[in-house]
């Protein structure tokens, strides 16, 4: 997380190596991170499955829970003296895409904070692609078969089965099954909401990123924010439909660590602003801003760039509407009611029907939970298994 006097604060997997990074705040870094590091594998179990259940570690989650409450901004304020830690930890936190103000804001700080110190934030050798052939291709090995080019517009174009399970957005989902929706349960779906978007660039690089911090270079992931201050402002302006003058750039330079990604020499690096939910403004020239204002130089290495609008991401992917990439807000309410309120949220009323996109619990992210926990709920419900 760089600044402009051209020092930088870093998550590393060591705690005590990032607290002592942060000065005066390392005793209060290490009082909040420490405790969730060393009950991780307690947590995720805990975050990966519907808010609604019954906990197996409630001691762990009740501790964490009183935290979570907090806005990142109260709770950045309150713990932190320094503009490092606070921005570090609010950099983090962006990724709900909740105003800062928003109780539940600092859980994202929390749980994917906690995350990088206890297993890291990883990066899929060969790109991401890699994780989809795997599974597609462990499909078939089974026996399974996987048709495409075929729009699925209504449930009669469907081949009969015991179970169907929906991957797809919850807006989706209503226009797919229609009238055959119970009329209570279908206006509870369309009162589901869409988290803001994103405005993405690759680019093709004929050198790594010259970035002013050292740090920097060194790093998978970089977030691009300035001060708590001005990630807060930037956050709360997308939240209320503006666009600000300087967005919440998220960075992530892998051909740095990956040499698959990019000819020898040279690099690959893709970055994306948050926008407002469906903005249709061409935001690359701010997100290059951000860039050059922390690596002086950027632009001149850039040899091609492809740009992909709210527009362009729905049209390549129909779940991710008006550029949402989260599955929809993650705000108070759609945590629990995600994308109702149900101990079983996949569950549709209609039998052997599920939905198991990340509008399911536990949301976004690359841990395919969704679709696990609604393949149990079919396996509870229609093959009778545990």
């Amino acid at each position: 997380h760089p600044f402009d006097d051209g020092t930088a604060a870093c998550l590393y997997r060591d705690v005590d190596f990032t607290a002592d990074s942060l000065g005066q705040d390392k005793r209060n870094y290490c009082k909040l991170m420490k405790p969730l590091v060393r009950d991780w594998e307690k947590l995720s179990a805990e975050f990966l499955q519907p808010m609604l259940h019954l906990p197996r570690h409630p001691i762990a989650l009740a501790k964490f829970g009183m935290r979570v409450l907090c806005p990142t901004t109260l709770l950045a304020n309150l713990f932190f003296k320094g503009n490092p830690a606070r921005a570090l930890f609010a950099g983090v936190a962006a990724h709900s895409f909740l105003p800062l103000e928003s109780p539940l804001s600092s859980a994202f700080g929390f749980v994917l904070g906690s995350a990088g110190h206890a297993v890291g934030w990883p990066i899929p050798i060969r790109g991401s692609q890699t994780i989809s052939n795997a599974l597609a291709a462990h499909l078939q090995e089974l026996g399974g078969e996987i048709e495409t080019n075929c729009k699925i517009d209504n449930l009669q174009q469907l081949a009969e089965a015991r179970a169907v399970l929906f991957d797809t957005s919850v807006w989706n989902f209503v226009q797919i099954a229609g009238n055959q929706l119970p009329d209570p349960y279908r206006r509870r779906l369309q009162k589901f909401r869409h988290a803001p978007g994103i405005f993405k660039i690759d680019y093709a690089l004929s050198a790594a990123i010259p970035w002013r911090s050292d740090k920097c270079r060194r790093a998978g992931t970089i977030h691009l924010g300035g001060t708590l201050e001005e990630i807060a402002a930037a956050e709360r302006d997308i939240a209320h439909g503006k666009l600000p003058e300087r967005p919440f750039v998220l960075v992530a330079q892998q051909s740095l660590f990956d040499e698959t990604r990019a000819p020898h020499g040279q690099h690959t690096l893709w970055a994306y602003a948050h926008v407002p939910f469906d903005c249709n403004v061409d935001v690359s020239e701010k997100i290059e801003a951000q860039i050059e204002r922390f690596a002086p130089g950027f632009r001149d290495c850039i040899l091609a760039r492809h740009k992909t609008g709210t527009t362009e991401l729905e049209k390549s992917n129909p779940n991710l509407a008006g550029g949402d990439i989260s599955g929809g807000a993650a705000n108070l309410w759609q945590l629990i009611a995600r994308p109702v309120f149900s101990q079983t949220p996949y569950r549709t009323p209609l039998r052997g029907v599920y939905l198991c996109s990340s509008s399911t619990p536990p949301g976004g992210g690359v841990h395919g939970m969704c679709g696990y926990h609604a393949a149990r709920a079919a396996l509870r419900d229609i093959f009778a298994k545990r």
